[in-house]
């Protein structure tokens, strides 16, 4: 990792990866291959799809495989940290919720995750609970055990609301909150309440959730440390005419960075493009309610909005 001479660091931040379906079933270890889906029962399906279209896929194929020639770009690059937003339970639970899509990778498989170099996943999003508590917390085992730090869910709200902490040359480190909100798919039925599992829910209505989400971020901060927040929110694009709007979950990486007023830091922070490259998809919005803006003007905390990525 590494911090540049001007105080600015360089992070890989991405979103959407899912690992499940057609990706897990050519991978060493796939999971069951039934899906519970209104078009396609069996995961083997988008395999079948993706042959037809670009030939044979030698499965099992090596960790390294869906990433293609992104990883090679990820080293050049030398990133302080790699990110990603992971829309996919790492799980053999079979206790589905009934929710119409259903992304589930065999623990097995959490080798494509490590291939990447990953340092941390988020998931605060709509599909970290796919398989009920049990397929989050063998998610949570899994990835740590593989030393993937996480954000966004967690055993209680304690642990869904800490952050991801990345140790940087002298005395600055990164911080990466994520919440998860309903206009991206996450019910509040999710959210971690004090004793029992869940995400970081954070209501985009709510002035108290602001609050408590500034608070957090004030009390752990230290002088020179670098703070992001991952919002799992929907677009504001509008939906096609006669089709009902399904939102995306990609995160807002930085269009609502939270950094305490009153501590000084480093306040600048350069993303590199990965939309060139087929494995990752980064996807900024920058949609906040009233009630957001205005607490955010008396709060502890100032929200920016970054660049896009």
């Amino acid at each position: 990792m590494r911090v540049r001479a001007d105080d600015a660091i360089e992070l890989f931040l991405a979103g959407d990866v899912m690992t499940g379906r057609g990706v897990d079933q050519i991978l060493p270890h796939p999971s069951e291959p039934r899906i519970f889906e209104d078009y396609v029962t069996d995961a083997r399906e988008y395999v079948a799809l993706a042959e037809a279209r670009n030939g044979t896929i030698p499965a099992p194929v090596a960790p390294a495989y869906p990433w293609g020639d992104a990883l090679d770009e990820l080293d050049r690059a030398v990133p302080f940290a790699r990110i990603v937003n992971l829309e996919t339970s790492v799980t053999t639970s079979s206790a589905y919720l009934p929710k119409g899509i259903n992304y589930r990778m065999h623990p097995g498989n959490v080798a494509c995750l490590s291939a990447a170099k990953l340092d941390g996943v988020v998931i605060a999003n709509n599909h970290v609970l796919d398989f009920g508590i049990e397929g989050l917390l063998e998610t949570l085992d899994v990835l740590h055990h593989a030393g993937i730090r996480t954000a966004g869910a967690g055993r209680d709200r304690d642990e869904a609301e800490r952050p991801m902490i990345f140790e940087g040359e002298g005395d600055g480190r990164l911080l990466v909150y994520a919440v998860g909100t309903e206009s991206s798919g996450v019910p509040s039925l999710w959210g971690a309440s004090e004793s029992t599992p869940g995400v970081a829910f954070f209501d985009e209505t709510s002035p108290e959730d602001l609050a408590r989400l500034c608070r957090r971020i004030a009390e752990g901060k230290r002088p020179r440390d670098l703070v992001v927040v991952s919002r799992t929110g929907a677009t504001s694009s509008p939906p096609r005419t006669g089709a009902s709007r399904t939102p995306s979950s990609s995160p807002a990486w930085t269009s609502c960075t939270v950094t305490p007023r009153t501590i000084p830091g480093p306040s600048r922070c350069t993303a590199r493009d990965s939309s060139s490259t087929a494995a990752v998809i980064c996807s900024t919005t920058t949609r906040a309610s009233a009630a957001t803006r205005a607490t955010a003007a008396s709060s502890p905390c100032s929200i920016s909005r970054g660049s896009s990525v």
